[in-house]
């Protein structure tokens, strides 16, 4: 998983990218009360995210080998590939989670932000040693439950801002 752990990076700033550009604008167009302009830099947000999602991931998977034998050796590649290929899977979700949380503490609610975090890791926690030793799955398991938490964890995102709740929807 170590040796992931810069592709994962790489995944994670482009959503952070957007998230930390979109949010602030949203928010002050919000405090200027154009709710309409601050709607409108949330599904942006959500169009670019999509588009960095199959960018990233074409990307990734085009260079994954070669990416992975920066650190990688022969015995330690397979492995690396097996959770990366899993774990790449579920690129969306953590766009959608990592880009959108940003949203959702612009609009003044950083407890329901912390909250979607806090549910893909309590989810992390308990799966990966069900699909890891319960299931012998190995590394697979851990990248299938990664994928999984962070699936519930976007849906919660999604949830939110589709909610009543959302200033911005």
């Amino acid at each position: 998983i170590g040796l992931c752990l810069p592709i994962i990076t790489l995944v994670s700033a482009f959503s952070v990218f957007v998230g930390a550009g979109g949010a602030p604008l949203a928010s002050i167009a919000l405090g200027k009360g154009d709710r309409d302009k601050a709607q409108r830099i949330l599904s942006n947000g959500v169009t670019l995210l999509i588009i960095f999602t199959v960018i990233v991931m074409a990307v990734i998977y085009t260079l994954k080998k070669p990416l992975l034998y920066f650190g990688a050796s022969d015995a330690t590649y397979p492995h690396a590939d097996d959770y990366l290929s899993i774990y790449l899977i579920g690129t969306i979700f953590v766009m959608i989670t990592t880009g959108l949380n940003t949203f959702i503490t612009a609009q003044g609610q950083s407890k329901t932000a912390m909250f979607s975090v806090l549910i893909g890791a309590i989810f992390n926690i308990i799966l990966d040693p069900i699909f890891i030793f319960a299931l012998n799955l190995g590394i697979k398991g851990a990248a299938i439950a990664t994928v999984i938490s962070q699936a519930i964890s976007a849906a919660w995102v999604i949830r939110f801002l589709t909610s009543d709740k959302a200033s911005l929807r």
